[in-house]
């Protein structure tokens, strides 16, 4: 029996064992469904805090309940580790590690780089090893298939390597892992024909394409459609506010349109590390090849700019009531880049903040998800959200949509609110001032 038939052989029989290198957002989900599916899942990180949690059955994801995890934990379907020779026993591995931008906003993949090294250290032969990590096009092939290859492994027969980007939305609760149509792209059609079979016992629908770095493109396409969408939404925001028109009302008329038209909604800027990070990937790809991505660079000079709108528009409503940002008390509700997580990456509520408090604000925060930011330039915990503490607020700034919080009450005891995200709908006030 060759490698791919007993691969595919211990696929099926629930005998592969699985690892995933990278238990956040991306991974810890992952790791789960391969663990309810059957097949004893080992979860890598270098972060003990996340091992010792899920060791004891304790998610650190709210998508992923504890409930969920303990059960596989005491069957052992389920466990973490931060020592890659761990490794050494596992015959499909799977990497979902962070790919952010550098300062200079170019692609960072020593992440990736060093995961890649480490399960070449262990051994690759006779492995399926897929990156999920989003990255340019090409970076499969070009980073870790030389790696595979030094070992004289040869892919498709040896080893098989594939790229599936990931699907993640946190906070969703009709789209999971196991029924968000999952996107594979093989070097081999060996490799990806190994791919499949995996992913297909946990997943309920395979999209295959023609290569990884096909593969690669589709997912930094789907990001790109909403950031250049929410640029467009974000620019036609501002215009409205010139034109002396509610952006809002507009919208909400032009999603009665039964063809052609899909709404988008503007806000504070991007955040989470997917939207505002990708299309860079891509546009930097492009720009080694001599070519600029226009509408990616343009999407993005609109959304960094809307938390300096937002401070000008805070600006603008306390000189209505005669108050200057300086010394100010500006209460920012939502810190999280999106309704109901915990997750601050990119947030645009923090450039906000910094921004306000650059002006000489006195600025508190609240949000149910992040009672503590941790951060130097916000050592604060977040405040008790109390009919007073509104009140006291001389503006009040809606940056995260939570839907815990209780709108009509906010606007009933906040002096003077700044909405940048319709939260406050229907509530007619001289003292809102929307996005």
């Amino acid at each position: 029996m060759n490698k791919k038939e007993d691969l595919l052989q211990k696929i099926a029989d629930r005998t592969i064992k699985v690892g995933v290198v990278g238990i956040g957002y991306v991974g810890l989900p992952l790791a789960v469904a391969f663990a309810q599916a059957g097949f004893q899942t080992l979860g890598i990180d270098l972060s003990d805090r996340k091992v010792n949690a899920l060791n004891r059955g304790q998610s650190y994801i709210e998508d992923i309940p504890s409930t969920e995890i303990v059960p596989l934990i005491n069957a052992n379907l389920l466990r973490a580790s931060s020592d890659y020779a761990d490794l050494n026993d596992v015959e499909a591995i799977i990497i979902c590690v962070p790919t952010p931008l550098s300062k200079t906003r170019d692609p960072d993949i020593s992440f990736i780089i060093d995961a890649t090294n480490r399960i070449v250290q262990f051994g690759s032969k006779g492995k399926l090893i897929v990156l999920e990590s989003t990255t340019y096009p090409g970076t499969t092939d070009e980073i870790i298939l030389p790696s595979l290859r030094e070992n004289g492994d040869q892919v498709g027969r040896d080893v098989f390597l594939a790229f599936s980007p990931e699907r993640i939305d946190p906070g969703r609760k009709d789209f999971m892992v196991h029924n968000t149509p999952k996107v594979i792209g093989g070097v081999t059609p060996d490799c990806l024909d190994v791919a499949r079979a995996l992913y297909n016992t946990a997943i309920e629908e395979l999209v295959p394409v023609s290569s990884t770095s096909a593969a690669e493109m589709v997912k930094l396409l789907e990001n790109t459609f909403r950031a250049v969408n929410i640029g467009l939404v974000n620019e036609m925001a501002i215009m409205c506010d010139r034109l002396g028109l509610n952006v809002w009302e507009v919208i909400d008329a032009a999603a009665t349109k039964p063809y052609g038209f899909m709404p988008f909604y503007p806000g504070p800027g991007l955040g989470g590390h997917c939207i505002p990070i990708d299309p860079q990937y891509l546009s930097w790809k492009l720009r080694t090849l001599n070519y600029t991505a226009r509408f990616i660079e343009l999407a993005s000079e609109v959304n960094s700019q809307m938390p300096y709108y937002v401070v000008d528009k805070v600006t603008t409503a306390l000189n209505d009531v005669c108050k200057p940002v300086n010394g100010s008390r500006i209460l920012v509700l939502g810190v999280a880049y999106k309704p109901d997580v915990s997750d601050v990456r990119e947030s645009k509520a923090l450039d906000i903040m910094f921004l306000l408090q650059d002006r000489g604000a006195l600025v508190d925060y609240h949000d149910p998800f992040v009672p503590n930011l941790a951060r130097e330039e916000f050592p604060n915990s977040a405040i008790d959200l109390t009919a007073d503490a509104l009140h006291r607020a001389d503006c009040v700034v809606i940056t995260t949509n939570h839907s815990e919080y209780d709108w009509s009450w906010i606007g009933e005891h906040a002096q003077l609110i700044v909405d940048t995200r319709n939260a406050l709908k229907g509530l007619q006030d001289g003292k809102i001032y929307r996005l």
